[in-house]
């Protein structure tokens, strides 16, 4: 038996650049795992061999930033970062991550992306996390649009494999206008505003703005969030398995939205600010309090439900959550790969919590010899 686990951070390989990914994340995932003793390495889906007993791999040579190539012992732990959804769909990569599933000596963290809809179908299913879900529909025909938009005043519009807030569209009603039918579509910078008088003019709108993007969308009632100078905020959590195996908040960041943006994602105008702060200027220091505290249980009960849902181990996971004007938490969206967070007592953490999990599974897969469920 071997005193540490050995960690494979799992990419995919690139002809210009040997492999693709965030090499910032990758280089600080191998400094944290140096320095808790802990053999950490980049590799491929072409050069992970499940049965092979050492591996091609990559580590960051710093005296000369420069990737090295070398040959690494066979992992325990493959913790799955390849970057892009289509590189995950690719049937020579969903290959691979089943071979590894079937090893029982290899854990596999985060086996693959969520996808929007299958996320809310799984958290109405349990009653402990319906009330943090805003309707969601998915947007097959007019008439699904127009129910909502009875019942509903502003209504997100989002593709299910969407990232990043790439092709997020709002629609609104504004009865006392000529052309009722408000939609907004994110782009990369900024917005575009278009009005239409009749659902079947704002559906073809719809329909053709789904066509660009090649994706199948939901439709989503739209939640007004609590706001400072006028511009909403929404919260961004990390959740991950601690050193005894549990689900664990790591910390809480807050966005606010940009100017034009109808997204809080940072490269669009929106800023970071401390949630305690903006929730305080808005409900006094002690509803701030509990709406903090309904927040980070909030996060556990659902990261327990997706696991539980999507019958996958899960090491991790972010997740975007929204506080009304009345203080009601709602979930908007997780993602299991996620992106670095700029709050450096966050981040530190979440590189510490990764392997603190990576131990814990280690140690008890060699306690109970017979492999672990959790």
């Amino acid at each position: 038996m071997t005193e540490k686990p050995v960690v494979a951070i799992l990419t995919i390989e690139d002809e210009f650049q040997l492999f693709r990914g965030n090499r910032s994340n990758f280089v600080d995932l191998i400094n944290t795992g140096q320095q808790m003793g802990i053999v950490t390495y980049v590799v491929t889906v072409k050069n992970l061999k499940p049965q092979a007993e050492r591996m091609l791999g990559y580590t960051f040579r710093r005296e000369d930033d420069t990737w090295v190539k070398a040959w690494y012992p066979r992992p325990s732990i493959i913790y799955n970062r390849i970057p892009q959804r289509e590189d995950e769909r690719l049937p020579s990569v969903k290959k691979k991550l089943a071979a590894i599933s079937k090893q029982s000596d290899i854990r596999l963290f985060n086996r693959r992306f969520f996808n929007k809809w299958s996320l809310f179908q799984w958290l109405n299913e349990n009653k402990a996390t319906k009330s943090f879900i805003p309707e969601t529909k998915r947007l097959t025909a007019p008439f699904v649009l127009g129910d909502l938009l009875k019942k509903h005043r502003l209504l997100y519009l989002k593709p299910v494999r969407g990232k990043a807030g790439v092709g997020i569209m709002t629609v609104m009603v504004q009865p006392d206008k000529k052309l009722p039918y408000r939609l907004q579509i994110q782009e990369e910078k900024g917005s575009r505003t278009f009005r239409s008088g009749t659902m079947r003019r704002l559906w073809d709108r719809v329909l053709k703005q789904s066509d660009v993007l090649g994706e199948p969308y939901i439709a989503q009632q739209g939640i007004t969030l609590a706001a400072v100078n006028n511009r909403p905020f929404d919260l961004r959590a990390l959740v991950q398995k601690n050193g005894v195996g549990q689900w664990e908040l790591t910390g809480i960041g807050a966005r606010v939205a940009g100017d034009s943006s109808i997204t809080t994602h940072v490269p669009r105008g929106g800023y970071i600010d401390d949630p305690e702060k903006l929730l305080v200027s808005i409900f006094g220091k002690e509803r701030a309090g509990k709406v903090l505290g309904k927040v980070r249980n909030t996060t556990i009960t659902i990261a327990k439900q997706i696991e539980r849902s999507a019958h996958n181990r899960l090491c991790e996971m972010s997740m975007d959550l929204g506080v009304d004007t009345n203080g009601h938490v709602w979930f908007f969206e997780a993602n299991s790969k996620p992106m670095k967070f700029d709050e450096p007592h966050i981040r530190n953490k979440s590189l510490e919590r990764i392997f603190q999990y990576s131990l814990y599974l280690h140690r008890l897969k060699h306690e109970n010899r017979g492999g672990i469920t959790t």
